[in-house]
């Protein structure tokens, strides 16, 4: 009696394999720019809600102190009380100096730089130069 080695059809082929990796590869290549592009536009978006957030706190320790940070003392003024200011009431900000959502510091000028603001605070934007993505206050 001869017995015969049957062969085991359940598995994919080689072919079956290789579509299935070029099918998800243009899936891939479709979705990730859309993705990341999102992501991206996300980022100015908390720039923007975090500079107004701060700016908020900004007017706080002016009603504390009389005045915004100078320039010098900058938003480093939130959370460590500035020589020779006396009436300061903080720390306004927990966590310590808030950085952009690139993990830059913030640009803070106290005068403004732009007609009918106190002070800039401003974001470098994605790129960090700052030519033509600067985020900064309303």
């Amino acid at each position: 009696m001869t017995t015969r080695l049957r062969r085991d059809d359940s598995g994919f082929t080689l072919l079956e394999l290789l579509v299935v990796i070029a099918i998800l590869g243009l899936l891939i290549g479709l979705v990730a720019p859309a993705a990341l592009r999102q992501l991206g536009n996300a980022r100015v978006s908390v720039a923007k809600q975090s500079i107004e957030r701060i700016a908020s706190v900004l007017d706080m320790y002016k009603l504390d102190v009389g005045g915004y940070p100078t320039t010098e003392q900058g938003i480093h003024a939130l959370v460590e009380q500035p020589t020779g200011v006396t009436t300061w009431n903080g720390p306004y900000v927990k966590g310590g100096v808030p950085v952009d959502p690139w993990n830059r510091p913030y640009v803070y000028r106290e005068p403004s730089t732009r007609a009918g603001r106190d002070f800039d605070l401003c974001s470098a934007g994605p790129s960090g130069t700052g030519s033509g993505e600067e985020i900064c206050n309303q």
